[in-house]
């Protein structure tokens, strides 16, 4: 049996002693104020065992992560329609590239990407009466915990400094692949990104991609096949143009954002998540990409 308490307290021993623990995101200020020598784990069991080290049960703004929460929720709604507005390619570009967008006539390469998120935050709001309200409950419902919440700071702070999307949204707008208002799919955008989760609640939404689409509950929230699907997406477009180098050193589905926060899944096995809010060059977690490279070396389990 995997000894993974002792595997974890192995991991914080060796990534916190690293000197170079990447660079914070400065790009959204409310970001900039985290403290960077913050790390924790939280591994969730498909048998219901957890193990945690570190700063596991502090919250953290979980970014890009939240875009796989909805394409959950989208695609357990209107799936089929989905894969008419985005792809399912990796861009091998950075999460915040256009060049792309506009040579593909405004279909992006794929729904982990921005340009792709904000396409399937055009979907939520065309389908919700309230998206903010109802995309906040279906996340608190997965994870069985209503204390979680947006944090009004961060989404205020991209709203005023978020440039990029809004380009990125208008030119979606000007190939007909935004069918409401930019100004309602950038505030719902923003504020998806600022939910404020910790390593503890991430896992524990993560659990419904690790348990072939049921949720802690044991609830279905995606048919087997969609959560394979999200698998798959995760595997090959979770990391930007880093995402060939975590599925080498990593070996797992998971995604990224730049809070510094990483979730993770293997499917029948475990779901995991990580934070460390210094970057690298890629934007994703340095530390964080590190621990998951350890955790999978040590134990032997990855989908490879």
């Amino acid at each position: 049996m995997i000894d993974y308490q002792s595997i974890l307290n192995n991991i914080y021993a060796r990534v916190t002693r690293e000197t170079d623990k990447g660079k914070i995101a400065k790009y959204i200020p409310e970001l900039s104020r985290v403290d960077p020598n913050r790390f924790g784990i939280h591994l969730k069991l498909i048998s219901g065992e957890e193990f945690s080290v570190g700063d596991s049960d502090v919250g953290f703004s979980i970014q890009s992560i939240s875009k796989v929460l909805t394409l959950s929720m989208a695609m357990s709604q209107v799936e089929a329609k989905i894969w008419n507005r985005v792809d399912v390619e990796p861009s091998g570009n950075p999460f915040n590239h256009l060049s792309l967008l506009e040579l593909e006539e405004g279909i992006p390469r794929n729904p982990l990407i921005n340009s792709g998120a904000i396409v399937i935050a055009d979907i939520l709001v065309s389908q919700l009466k309230d998206p903010k309200a109802e995309f906040l409950k279906y996340v608190q419902d997965i994870t069985g915990d209503p204390s979680i919440s947006y944090n009004l700071k961060v989404a205020q702070s991209e709203k005023e400094t978020g440039f990029n999307n809004y380009a990125a949204a208008n030119l979606l707008k000007s190939f007909n692949n935004l069918n409401n208002s930019v100004d309602a799919v950038l505030d719902f955008y923003f504020h998806q990104c600022s939910l404020e989760m910790s390593c503890a609640q991430l896992s524990k939404a993560f659990f419904l991609f690790a348990n072939k689409g049921l949720c802690l509950k044991n609830v279905a929230r995606l048919t087997k096949s969609q959560a394979k699907r999200i698998n798959a997406i995760m595997l090959t477009c979770g990391f930007y143009d880093e995402a060939g180098e975590f599925a080498f050193e990593v070996g797992l589905p998971g995604k990224s954002g730049v809070g510094g926060g990483i979730a993770a899944s293997l499917p029948n096995e475990f779901s995991i998540a990580v934070w460390a809010p210094g970057l690298n060059p890629q934007g994703n977690s340095k530390l964080g990409m590190q621990a998951l490279e350890r955790f999978t070396t040590l134990t032997n389990q990855s989908i490879f």
